[in-house]
Order: C-alpha cells, then structure tokens, then sequence
C-alpha cells in the first residue's frame, strides 16, 4: 500500500520510526513533512496527506502530532477524507472495520513506540467490513456533501 506520512515537530521521531516499520512490512511510506524538529504548524501537514489521500496519491495516511487531536480535525476538513484518531490498536481497527477510516492519527506525545507500532499495524491490516457500516459511512458523506443540512 502508499501510505501517505505526515507529522508536526511534536511527531517528528515517531514518524522516522514509523516509516521504517511501514517499509518493513512492505508498504511505500511518502513522508510529506516535517523535516525536523523545529516547530511547525500541524495544519499544513494534515493537509498535505489529506489530500493525498483523497485524490488517490496514497491509499492511506498516518498522522501524527502531540495528541492526534488537532491532525485528526484538521484532515477530516478535506473532502472524503475519514480521519480517525487512533489510542491503541483496538481503536485503530475499528477505525478501520467500522469507520473505513482511510487516515489515522496518532499522538506522538502520548504513546512509545511500541504501542504506535501495534496501532499502526492494526489499522494497517484491518478492512472495512461494510454491510450496516456502509449505510453509516453513506451518512457521513451525505453530512460532508451538503446533502443534509441540519436534523
């Protein structure tokens, strides 16, 4: 799979990390920033990879920043993006079956490496179940479009 990879200062080493671990398990990481550990803003980053996705550049994406909060508001911004932030790997596989979550994110700040392994792997290796999961993720898409303009 491309995987498109971004990070802010606050994720910065646990990307390096994580792009190792994507090529190890046979997937083409594209790191879209940042390159260092200076401070950045999380925004421009969330947005490169969003879009890649979105487009079709990337398959999925993989975000990370302190918390994972402000990548994941941040990505679900672009159209038919599904950012979901990602704690451990039983929520990044259900992300994945449930959400078909095609970006997740994940906090730097607030998981090892180990843990952010697990994770991104879980999501990684998950699909999307569909049948009444569809109807929702439709719903969803309805919201984004405009289609449904309040309750």
């Amino acid at each position: 799979m491309r995987i498109a990879i971004g990070s802010d200062h606050r994720g910065f080493t646990l990307k390096q990390f994580l792009m190792d671990l994507l090529r190890e398990l046979g997937h083409e990481p594209d790191d879209m920033g940042c390159d260092g550990p200076d401070s950045v803003d999380y925004p421009d980053y969330a947005e490169k990879v969003a879009w890649a996705v979105s487009k079709g550049k990337a398959d999925r994406g993989v975000l990370i920043c302190g918390t994972g909060i402000g990548m994941s508001i941040a990505a679900n911004k672009v159209p038919g993006v599904r950012a979901a932030l990602c704690v451990d790997p039983f929520s990044a596989r259900m992300a994945r079956e449930h959400n078909d979550a095609n970006v997740m994110c994940i906090g730097g700040s607030l998981v090892g490496e180990w843990s952010a392994q697990e994770t991104v792997k879980a999501y990684l290796e998950a699909e999307f179940e569909g049948g009444r999961h569809s109807r929702r993720v439709e719903k969803i898409g309805a919201i984004e479009s405009g289609e449904k303009s309040g309750p």
